[in-house]
């Protein structure tokens, strides 16, 4: 929704146009966000200032109410044992709740017109506010900024930011949680092309991950599809100049799609879907989840971050809090290490993964490609957790490999496979009986310095990350590699499990957590062998955490056995 400022702000000495008067004379207090900081990835250069005349889109995320009362609602329609389990907050109710109070939204739509702001939108929760201003009129509301232009990534992406710390007015900060489109880069895909694996001979060997080989391993049949008679969705987010292309579904679809049944493209894409090449990332998430989901209608949110100020996942979650009417299952490949992140932005996107439970949305994100995670804090290793794998309100996937690469067999752990301990978020309740029996079990524990062994633990699940056929910009490609492939699959099996509660008059599967850990994973199959990569040293010597009987921070409580699952989550 658009937002008409007020036409004039008030001549009162205590009046934001006289707030910013102070500004620009210096005699204004500012509070920083806490932590902030611009981490340059690798391969990222400055081209140096922007013009001062040059047009940004800066996102301003309000101070929101009421979230102990979220908390408790999602906790409510999320554990079965509860009477209000499956009963479902509307966008309209969870904007009602969680809305900024009218003191704030006056006083930052004030200070906003005061600074020159204009075509200001915001979201049906009122929490968001989006607008266009100058870069001079930008650098003297947020006392600090200065923004420069950057390039890199994969496709050279440009991107404008600040690399240093911005202050908000002492006034304007209890209203304020962060400005977005400062400080975040772009993550790049952790997606990888692993060499083909040799093997003597070939008779009864697959040649690497297809959707039949899934299928296959997991139990479905050709029945396990979409019935095509229910308002049944599902959904994934591509970010940056990542694409999928049409005619590279139809090519997939017709090279190993021809045993079950399947929609031919893609129902809706929300946002914009651009003309460039396409990206494996995206052909990857689409191929998949249409093909794990089968016949299942499909969207896809297509946050490209055209203009040079916007976040492309910040992007993706104001479509979310401004859609009455959504898909049950959302799967997202994204992450950046929790450290890289200020503590303002992290907590304001864990309580966004809230809002969404809260109207029972199940939202998957890749636990990430990196095992547990290396970096070196005063001269001393840690392990990395990345984010939003260790928020407490999503569900997030591990990946792992057959134990012979070439047979559809048990399997193990994928050393890529993200997981362990969240350093900022404290462990769930609905996770405490889990993680106590991992820490007390375990043989094979990493040192005590290495991990908050009190945080959110992750992943919670797994499925299949190595070795996937992909098509894309009408080529076939072999062994792709990530967990950016087994979040799909999984979501798509979570999607046919909906549409059998939709045609049983259920309400769909919502926020999985506390289920999930209810029912001691039940319905996966458990991975009790291989450890997950980490820090390449003396002390560790390159091993994370292992798995075991049980819920383990590299696969969770494990991958799924779709008839097993289905029987598991049906009732109630």
């Amino acid at each position: 929704m658009t937002v008409q400022l007020p036409l004039k702000p008030t001549c009162r000495p205590c009046s934001l146009l006289g707030l910013l008067a102070l500004i620009v004379a210096g005699k204004c207090s500012y509070s920083p966000e806490p932590d902030q900081q611009l981490t340059l990835p690798p391969g990222w250069l400055s081209l140096g200032r922007v013009d001062p005349e040059e047009e940004l889109s800066l996102t301003f995320a309000l101070r929101q109410q009421n979230l102990e009362k979220l908390s408790e609602l999602v906790q409510a329609v999320s554990d079965p044992s509860s009477p209000r389990y499956g009963k479902y907050l509307t966008l309209e109710d969870v904007a009602e709740l969680v809305q900024p109070s009218s003191l704030t939204l006056h006083t930052v739509q004030k200070w906003l017109l005061a600074a020159g702001a204009r075509n200001c939108h915001s979201v049906t929760t009122q929490d968001f506010l989006t607008c266009w201003m100058s870069v001079r009129q930008a650098e003297l509301l947020l006392s600090g900024a200065e923004f420069h232009r950057y390039v890199g990534g994969p496709a050279d992406t440009h991107v404008v930011r600040s690399p240093r710390p911005y202050q908000l007015p002492k006034a304007l900060a209890p209203h304020v949680d962060f400005v977005g489109g400062l400080h975040r880069f772009p993550p790049t895909s952790s997606l990888r092309q692993r060499p083909e694996p040799q093997v003597a001979g070939n008779v009864g060997l697959h040649l690497g991950v297809t959707p039949s080989v899934i299928r296959e391993r997991y139990n479905l049949t050709a029945q396990d599809v979409g019935s095509g008679t229910t308002n049944n969705s599902q959904a994934c987010a591509q970010f940056l100049e990542q694409y999928f292309h049409d005619s590279d579904l139809a090519e997939f679809m017709r090279l190993f799609g021809g045993n079950f049944a399947h929609q031919a493209s893609v129902a809706r894409v929300v946002g914009q879907q651009g003309r460039g090449r396409a990206g494996i990332e995206a052909s990857l998430d689409v191929e998949y989840l249409m093909s794990a989901g089968a016949n299942i209608s499909t969207w896809v949110y297509s946050s490209p971050g055209r203009h040079e100020s916007q976040e492309p996942f910040l992007q993706w979650l104001l479509l979310l809090s401004n859609e009455s009417a959504l898909p049950p299952v959302h799967t997202v490949s994204y992450g950046d290490d929790e450290d890289s992140l200020s503590s303002a932005y992290i907590q304001r996107v864990n309580t966004e993964f809230m809002k969404a439970a809260a109207r029972g949305l199940t939202l998957l994100f890749a636990s990430g490609d990196s095992g547990a995670g290396c970096w070196s804090v005063s001269g001393r290793h840690q392990f990395r957790p990345s984010f939003p794998a260790s928020s407490p309100y999503v569900t997030t996937v591990g990946g792992t490999s057959f134990q012979n690469p070439f047979r559809v067999t048990s399997e193990i752990v994928d050393y890529i496979s993200g997981g362990g301990f969240s350093n900022v978020f404290p462990r769930p309740s609905y996770q405490e009986e889990a993680v106590t029996q991992f820490l007390r079990s375990s043989p094979h524990m990493p040192p005590s310095s290495y991990f908050n062994a009190s945080g959110r633990a992750y992943p919670d699940v797994a499925a299949l990350s190595d070795g996937y056929w992909v098509v894309s910009n009408r080529v076939p490609i072999p062994w792709v590699s990530g967990t950016s492939a087994s979040t799909p699959v999984f979501g798509g099996l979570l999607s046919l499990i909906n549409e059998h509660r939709i045609l049983s008059g259920r309400p769909p599967l919502g926020f999985l957590n506390p289920r999930l850990y209810q029912q001691h994973g039940a319905g996966l199959f458990d991975v009790i062998r291989g450890c997950h990569e980490s820090c390449l040293n003396e002390e560790v010597q390159g091993q994370g955490f292992c798995s075991g009987p049980g819920w383990d921070p590299v696969t969770g409580w494990g991958t799924p056995n779709f008839p097993a699952l289905l029987k598991t989550l049906i009732n109630p």
